[in-house]
């Protein structure tokens, strides 16, 4: 199985790392969904501002985002996406795949709230749309998979005559 990895960028990883925090920060921000997701969830406000959330638990939420930003790079990368059509598609499908059918398994099992599912499926989509679109759409990689795209049509043209 060839699995070439040197189109995988390291710095497009990180940048997505980071759109998918941001993107989370101002999902769960209380002038969005933060009061409701909060509410739901059964966490009490420390003061204003603060939360009783423990800093570990944010350790471990982005080495999680990590390794869904690493693994949706290597899907980039295998499906050769290079537009923002197929990257936008990708990160719906890859959505509606995982983390929604895990959302509906713990709402369905774990008696969690459907709302507070949704709050959270809402966000998983706008992280894997985004992740998607930085990954297939990063310069340098784009350039390397178009080089290797035409290489690859042009060997196969070679193999028709």
């Amino acid at each position: 199985m060839n699995d070439d990895t040197s189109r995988i960028s390291y710095f497009a990883i990180v940048t997505a790392l980071f759109a998918a925090a941001v993107v989370s920060s101002v999902w769960y921000n209380p002038l969005l969904f933060g009061k409701q997701w909060m509410e739901l969830s059964g966490i009490k406000r420390a003061g204003v501002g603060n939360t009783t959330l423990p800093a570990w638990k944010f350790s471990i939420d982005l080495v999680r985002e990590l390794v869904v930003v690493y693994v949706l790079a290597r899907f980039v990368n295998k499906l050769r996406i290079l537009d923002w059509k197929g990257a936008a598609s990708l990160g719906f499908w890859m959505w509606l795949g995982f983390p929604v059918q895990m959302l509906v398994g713990a709402s369905l099992w774990d008696n969690k709230p459907w709302t507070l599912d949704l709050i959270h499926a809402g966000d998983w989509l706008l992280k894997m749309v985004v992740t998607a679109l930085i990954l297939a759409k990063w310069p340098r990689v784009q350039m390397a998979r178009l080089q290797t795209s035409s290489l690859v049509a042009g060997q196969n043209a070679a193999a028709k005559q």
